[in-house]
């Protein structure tokens, strides 16, 4: 039994002649992205006035989704050029890992910035001594850290198994499903360990979110005045639609339950996979930038300020 030592993506398959319009478009919106997270980043350390903890956070997010697209994206480009890539064996666990590490780190950012926000506003007297300069250190270096050593079992078992078949691989990068669906060796001890991964490392994070969100729109509901409502949303809505956007695409292609009574709903997915993909991997970060500049009144006022 011989071990394949290369994987071919296969990327998006027959295009019928627009993969040329789309490497465009996609390489547009990758350079959008990278730009956007880039211009937040140097607006954040340039104005004083966004030296908060808030703020504090969303440098550390936008320094992400930067790493984060960049593990996807130029092999995706690749993709629309080339009918079938090929991506050394060592070269698909290190994507793997550095995809599933980025989507750890920034489910541990989402639930440590609706932290934030919970502070801020369920608890504004004490927000200062909590979210202090050492606090939000250690909460960024704890998420830095948890999202980088949460893969690392899964990347191992993933990557030991066997893959004698074939060595193709349906997607534009190297996703876990895609790569578990070519192993002639039993993955169930993989299939675990993902589930349990997913659990604790991306459930996880999302029930902390859920739980800071029920409190800030219970706190926001009590307040009398409608300014004042509208001020303590104003803080958390852009943070809000990101994480929306995030979980709910990230839901879609990871937390569909599998069973035969789902069976041919998951058949439709798994044929719009690389569609459903894009969501989370393309579009969200894309549209991230746009989110917390556009929707929020500091950092339009000192991009301003930068610009002048």
């Amino acid at each position: 039994m011989t071990q394949i030592s290369e994987f071919i993506l296969l990327g998006f398959g027959d295009l019928h002649g627009l993969q040329f319009l789309l490497f465009g478009v996609f390489l547009v919106i990758y350079v959008v992205t990278v730009i956007g997270n880039i211009v937040i980043l140097t607006v954040v350390s340039a104005d004083r006035s966004l030296h908060t903890p808030m703020y504090f956070f969303l440098g550390h997010f936008s320094f992400l989704e930067i790493g984060y697209t960049t593990t996807i994206e130029p092999m995706m480009l690749r993709t629309l050029l080339s009918a079938h890539v090929p991506i050394s064996f060592p070269g698909c666990a290190c994507q793997f890992y550095f995809f599933a590490a980025l989507v750890a780190t920034e489910c541990f950012f989402l639930a440590v910035m609706s932290y934030d926000r919970y502070i801020a506003i369920c608890n504004p007297l004490h927000y200062s001594s909590i979210m202090d300069y050492r606090g939000c250190l250690q909460l960024a270096g704890a998420s830095w850290v948890a999202g980088f050593l949460a893969p690392i079992l899964l990347m191992i078992l993933t990557f030991q198994l066997t893959f004698c078949t074939t060595n193709e691989i349906d997607h534009f990068f190297c996703d876990l499903k895609p790569i578990m669906k070519l192993a002639c060796t039993d993955t169930q001890v993989a299939e675990m360990t993902s589930f349990i991964c997913t659990s604790l490392f991306a459930l996880g994070p999302f029930m902390l979110t859920l739980a800071s969100y029920t409190h800030i729109i219970s706190t926001i509901l009590r307040i009398s005045s409608t300014t004042g409502k509208q001020r303590a949303f104003s803080t958390c809505s852009s943070h809000l639609i990101v994480v929306s956007l995030y979980y709910g695409t990230l839901g879609i292609v990871y937390g569909f339950p599998s069973g035969p009574q789902y069976e041919d709903l998951l058949k439709l997915l798994s044929r719009g996979a690389w569609l459903l993909s894009l969501l989370y991997t393309v579009l969200t970060p894309a549209l991230n930038p746009i989110i917390y500049t556009l929707r929020n009144k500091d950092v339009k006022v000192a991009l301003g300020k930068l610009v002048k």
